[in-house]
């Protein structure tokens, strides 16, 4: 199915095109900030050729979505599972309190990405972010994968203030030699080495495939700075484990 919108087309009326057809394969043309796109989407390729709006594909539960653009707030809201492909930046909040499903985004992404991700038993969410990241990283996170890669050319630092706030489960990798700011007492940080890292190699060869312009042996025959929970945070004492 081809939808062809405009700034004109309500997102409801999108979205129950969406929702509502047979057709595996979704390609939406012109998008201009129409919400929630996909939401709790299951088995379905939806190519989106635009800007979609807030909380684009919350709840997804298994489709894969690609943008031909960038996209807005709270992409991958509690997200179960499935892929999201942004071939552009981000806004803040992305993955918010994400528990399965991957985000790969090729530019920028915002304040509080990954804030209260979690995960469970099998399920363990990633974002990877090609460029940087703003304030608040990682807030509160308490399980999956976030990988930050400093592609940006802008000469702003990989990431900006309150990294890992309250973190009390999953990790973080930071392609950098040296961290650009202070990081909160509870995380514990390490310097890991790309391809000593079979789990980080596994995930720059997955982004790699959807992002072939950026070069793979350079991303991990490079520095990282792994962060962790930091075993006598008072934060993990407050939750039970994944």
């Amino acid at each position: 199915m081809i939808l062809n919108v405009d700034k004109d087309t309500h997102f409801s009326a999108l979205n129950s095109q969406v929702r509502n057809t047979s057709d595996n394969n979704v390609t939406i043309n012109g998008c201009m900030g129409q919400r929630y796109i996909a939401t709790g989407s299951s088995d379905k390729l939806i190519t989106i050729n635009g800007t979609p709006g807030n909380a684009l594909g919350a709840y997804l539960n298994g489709s894969v979505v690609v943008v031909n653009g960038n996209a807005q707030d709270a992409t991958g809201d509690t997200m179960n599972g499935g892929e999201i492909i942004i071939h552009g930046s981000a806004g803040d909040a992305t993955g918010y309190a994400m528990r399965g499903g991957k985000i790969y985004i090729s530019g920028n992404t915002g304040y509080r990405a990954g804030i209260h991700m979690k995960a469970y038993k099998e399920l363990r969410p990633v974002i990877v972010v090609g460029g940087r990241a703003g304030s608040f990283l990682g807030e509160y996170q308490a399980g999956g994968i976030i990988v930050v890669l400093g592609q940006n050319k802008d000469g702003l630092p990989i990431i900006n203030n309150f990294c890992g706030t309250g973190m009390h489960g999953g990790v973080m990798y930071l392609r950098c030699d040296k961290l650009p700011h202070a990081i909160p007492g509870q995380v514990r940080t390490e310097d890991v080495y790309g391809e000593d890292c079979p789990e980080l190699v596994a995930i720059i060869d997955d982004y790699c495939r959807y992002f072939p312009e950026f070069d793979r042996d350079k991303l991990i025959k490079a520095n990282f700075k792994k962060l962790t929970p930091n075993s006598d945070n008072p934060y993990k004492q407050l939750y039970t484990d994944n």
